[in-house]
């Protein structure tokens, strides 16, 4: 079923860049402010750099078996029982997510554009669009993402623009003195931001290469999409800091929102948040969709299921009660992102693909013997 869904290596990358970017664009000035101050921006480009690093290790990994997903290589390299066990705490790791994003969908809209909505309306809303996104498939939601790109990547290029041409809003004293932050807060900023921007892309392996048409080109496709999304992410924390300064920054829930609101080109171009708000909206859709169908397809390959879309409707039900009772408040939902999570996708995105490296590599080793 899986191996007959391909997508071009342009669709890959417009996914990855996506994906990369979705909740970070709005999470992680404001996080980065809390660890380093006025140096957040040093941090996402130390993020970014090891972001590469992280790539090379799931490339790495898709090589093992190009014509498996996650869950399968996890199967195959652990054994039928323990492998199933690991591969259902990745799809329980990727359902959670998706209702996460969920959540912090619904807590955006509902506290920032839309107020006097209830939340419960807002996810089943977003968890219809969904599942109607996933019944059509992994091919309609690539073309979908090649539509929705390059109006992503204009509003982008205004926001910036605009922030730009009114110079009185940002000063360059709100970056100085550089690099007074110390070692530690600096290794914790980098570890928070490459948790959000480049471990989660683990999830990507149940694409990856299996569901695209060219493994060599996608291999370096993937280093480039990443390296988009990071110089997106740079420049806008970058900005945040500069208009908003650290310390306001980290006081914000949504700086990179509050940063928009500022905008005021001659008297005309003014109070544009919007174009971040449909920005956002765009990334976090498609991250939300790429989570819930890693865990559709790996749910369907532990049970050794041929067709997922049964299961679409019953999975997106449960996902939107998940996401109204995953967090009783904002601020567990904060400290949950600043504490936990860090070390939580570190597990599946860095001890389990290393753990599957070093398994393959011991397997070579004893047939070698044996040969």
């Amino acid at each position: 079923m899986v191996t007959n869904l391909k997508i071009s290596v342009r669709q890959f990358r417009i996914l990855v860049i996506l994906f990369s970017i979705g909740t970070t664009i709005f999470v992680m000035p404001g996080s980065l402010a809390q660890e380093v101050k006025q140096d957040a921006w040093i941090a996402a480009i130390i993020g970014t750099a090891i972001g590469f690093l992280t790539v090379a290790l799931y490339i790495a990994i898709g090589r093992m078996f190009p014509t498996m997903t996650l869950v399968e290589i996890i199967e195959k390299l652990l054994g039928k029982w323990l492998g199933k066990a690991i591969s259902l705490m990745f799809v329980i790791f990727s359902f959670i997510n998706a209702a996460d994003l969920l959540y912090y969908a619904g807590t955006f809209l509902t506290t920032q554009i839309i107020p006097e909505t209830p939340h419960v309306s807002i996810h089943i809303l977003f968890a219809c669009i969904l599942i109607m996104g996933i019944r059509l498939g992994l091919e309609t939601l690539a073309r979908s993402a090649e539509l929705f790109f390059p109006l992503f990547m204009f509003l982008f290029v205004l926001l910036v623009v605009s922030l730009i041409l009114t110079p009185d809003l940002w000063e360059f004293k709100n970056i100085q003195p550089i690099l007074k932050t110390g070692i530690k807060p600096m290794i914790r900023a980098v570890f928070l931001f490459i948790s959000i921007f480049s471990l989660p892309l683990i999830v990507l392996l149940m694409i990856f290469p299996i569901s695209v048409n060219q493994q060599k080109k996608a291999e370096k496709n993937f280093y480039i999409a990443l390296f988009i999304a990071g110089v997106c992410l740079i420049i806008l924390t970058t900005l945040t800091i500069l208009v908003l300064g650290p310390e306001n920054s980290s006081r914000q829930m949504f700086p990179s929102y509050s940063l928009a609101r500022r905008i005021n080109v001659g008297d005309f171009l003014q109070r544009i948040e919007a174009i971040l708000a449909i920005m956002w909206l765009i990334t976090i859709f498609f991250k939300m969709t790429i989570y819930f169908y890693a865990s559709i397809i790996g749910f369907v390959q532990i049970l050794n299921i041929k067709d997922y879309r049964p299961f679409t409707l019953p999975l997106g039900m449960i996902l939107v009660v998940m996401s109204l009772f995953l967090y009783p408040n904002v601020t567990r939902y904060a400290a949950f992102g600043n504490y936990i999570w860090p070390l939580y996708a570190s597990t599946y995105g860095l001890v389990l693909p290393l753990l599957l490296l070093t398994i393959n590599a011991i397997r070579k080793l004893i047939n070698l013997d044996k040969k």
